[in-house]
């Protein structure tokens, strides 16, 4: 009897452990979900991330890329990270600060010369207490990729100074920060979702857009758009979350499978977007898009109601912080 029982706990034994090794080498299927063109670096980085997810775990974390708003549009995605429908995104500033409001803060006009600069105080304490307010609303903040500097363009006239944005119909994301630079400029800011820009454009429901010059490139905004402006007035980044939800459920070591591939794609995605702008304008230049660049101290002056507003409303106080963060570069 004795020898029955010991068998048979052996076998229960080993019947564990085999189950046990069969789950932990069950395939986990992630998707990411991003709104940029193929060819977009969002897309090239995203498309990074998944190999070397793929290839960290001998193939066992399979990582499916839906480009495009193939999965709606970044409002949506940000719910779907939240409930844990989506897994991860490299989603729009404008669309996580409305569940993170403090995103909003990296929004000020003119707040950074450069993209480099911006990541000086990301990269910091200041980005580590962003990464713990998406934590809050159910979202891990995996890296900050760049959205560039943004400039403007629109079909009715070059714009040299803020005079030239009155009565101008722009669209803008679902973004706050930019509805009230658009509003200070005197221009009537719309928000159209970026899928549907190009035929809006091309339609004249709006006169104009503003955009990193990559994003204006890669979806050939350039044909329907003639007049191009170097304002730089606004950085923006783009927030790469993973739902907390999913990230939950992986095991530690895959957590740090995603988590250094994330390093890896954000490193590539920095570096295409820093690479890009130069080639990118000078080849709008030969498309034959009109440049202007417009001195920007009438711009900032002009937009210097923005950060007042925001410095003084509910995320005032970090908004306070990333400024001085800013200005101390």
């Amino acid at each position: 009897m004795n020898r029955q029982h010991f068998i048979r706990s052996m076998l229960a034994t080993s019947l564990g452990l085999l189950c046990a090794a069969g789950a932990a080498a069950q395939t986990v299927k992630l998707t990411l979900g991003h709104g940029a063109a193929i060819g977009n670096p969002r897309h090239e980085a995203a498309v990074k991330f998944a190999e070397v997810v793929k290839a960290r775990s001998g193939g066992r974390i399979e990582v499916q890329v839906a480009p495009s708003g193939q999965l709606g549009d970044d409002a949506a995605m940000v719910t779907a990270l939240r409930t844990g429908a989506l897994d991860i995104s490299a989603n729009s500033q404008g669309a996580v600060a409305n569940a993170v409001p403090e995103y909003a803060a990296y929004g000020m006009p003119f707040l950074f010369a450069s993209p480099a600069a911006a990541f000086k105080v990301l990269d910091g304490p200041l980005g580590k207490e962003l990464a713990d307010r998406s934590a809050e609303k159910g979202m891990v903040l995996l890296g900050t990729w760049d959205n560039g500097i943004r400039q403007m363009t629109n079909s009715k006239r070059p714009i040299n100074g803020p005079e030239d944005l009155k009565g101008l119909k722009m669209r803008v994301p679902p973004d706050a920060t930019l509805v009230d630079i658009m509003k200070a400029l005197g221009a009537e800011a719309q928000q159209i979702k970026f899928a549907e820009l190009y035929v809006a454009l091309q339609q004249g429901v709006v006169d104009g857009q503003e955009n990193p010059l990559v994003n204006f490139h890669a979806s050939k905004l350039y044909e329907v758009q003639k007049h191009l402006a170097m304002t730089n007035h606004q950085f923006q980044m783009t927030p790469f979350l993973m739902s907390k939800r999913s990230w939950d459920k992986l095991s530690e070591a895959d957590r740090r499978i995603v988590q250094e591939a994330s390093t890896e794609a954000t490193a590539l995605q920095r570096k295409l977007s820093q690479d890009a702008d130069e080639k990118l304008l000078a080849d709008l230049k030969a498309k034959g898009v009109q440049v202007t660049t417009p001195a920007p101290a009438p711009f900032a002056k002009a937009t210097a109601e923005v950060v007042t507003k925001w410095a003084s409303g509910p995320i005032g106080a970090y908004v306070r912080k990333v400024v001085a963060a800013a200005q101390a570069l």
